[in-house]
């Protein structure tokens, strides 16, 4: 019997672009163990995937290779890692990710060309390389072809994704502590990012639920870690709409799943949003929509690109790329699309 590891370690958004792909091998290996190893918070979004017949945690605790901790982890991850008849599939292109498909003792580890790696030297690891392919496709797309080294030929995105009924049920009740009613719309307005080039400014942010406003609409300032609790509350202050309570990672995707529209920049909630079929503004500076961002037809991404677009950079000294994104533009994309989805 075949058996595949999957090793997509982080980010968060970028696990729930590797979903298709483990979607694909499980329709065309139904009996095949799949085992998938992932870092941190991953796992939690792991948790609501049905077919993974075992989630290994690498190296708890965010250990980075080099130090002396990795290496000593390395050997209980060997062992979690090793099973017969095995096909790695590195996802992820670090070194690292290398190395444990190496350590894992895959007959076949199977990764991205040499220059679609983020680390080159995680090719060293593998038997089977896929050709070249350019970076200006969808992720998730490229996340597919990696499957043609199988014989899979597959280009439908699938998320199996399940939550369970009694967490979007506790999820509404907080809502409800703070006014949702359920015939109102919920609009989340995702303020944060995990870098500061994708976070848009807090005045734009007041000019667009200026603009937005409506009866029927439960708008919510949806935020992560303390930084963009700060972002959040200062949005607050002048707009007087809700923030949200301090949700869970899996409170989060409840969340989302429930809403009637996402405007979000590049993060975590608006790849879960798209995994939903949720409505989605997206708000794009440094990074490639056409590569990160919504891929259904109906979705809308308010993005300008100027000289210095896809520099994927997490420091910038001028932010250009979101200083010329306006609120009227995003907000005639959210009427727009509420409109198209009442």
């Amino acid at each position: 019997m075949d058996n595949f590891l999957i090793i997509r370690l982080s980010s968060l958004g970028d696990i729930i672009h590797t979903l298709p792909a483990f979607a694909a091998l499980r329709k065309n290996f139904p009996d095949a163990r799949i085992s998938w190893v992932v870092e941190g918070k991953g796992k939690e979004v792991l948790d609501f995937v049905p077919g993974i017949d075992k989630i290994i945690t690498a190296l708890p605790g965010g250990r980075r290779l080099g130090t002396k901790i990795f290496w000593e982890g390395l050997s209980q991850l060997k062992k979690e890692l090793k099973y017969e008849n095995q096909t790695a599939l590195d996802f992820q292109g670090l070194l690292k990710s290398g190395i444990f498909a190496y350590i894992s003792g895959a007959r076949r580890r199977i990764g991205f060309f040499r220059k679609n790696l983020r680390e080159p030297q995680a090719s060293l690891f593998y038997t089977e390389r896929l050709e070249e392919i350019p970076e200006t496709i969808h992720v998730i797309s490229k996340n597919l072809k990696l499957l043609t080294r199988l014989g899979i030929h597959e280009e439908k995105y699938e998320f199996p994704l399940i939550l369970p009924g009694e967490l979007i049920e506790s999820v509404k009740t907080i809502l409800r502590k703070i006014g949702y009613e359920a015939e109102n719309k919920l609009i989340i307005f995702n303020v944060g990012a995990a870098w500061k080039t994708k976070r848009w400014f807090p005045e734009k942010w007041v000019k667009l639920i200026e603009l937005v406003k409506r009866e029927g609409f439960f708008p919510l300032l949806l935020w992560g870690n303390e930084k963009e609790k700060v972002l959040a509350l200062e949005i607050n202050e002048k707009t007087r709409i809700p923030l949200s309570p301090s949700f869970s990672l899996k409170e989060v995707m409840a969340l989302v799943q429930e809403s009637s529209l996402l405007v979000s920049g590049d993060t975590f909630a608006l790849q879960v949003a798209c995994a939903f079929s949720r409505p989605v503004v997206g708000i794009f500076g440094p990074t490639n929509p056409n590569r990160n961002g919504p891929f259904r037809a109906q979705d809308k991404v308010a993005f300008h690109e100027i000289e210095c677009s896809y520099c994927y950079k997490r420091k910038c000294s001028n932010l250009e790329c979101l200083k010329i994104i306006t609120p009227e533009e995003v907000a005639a994309l959210s009427l727009q699309l509420l409109e198209e989805n009442a």
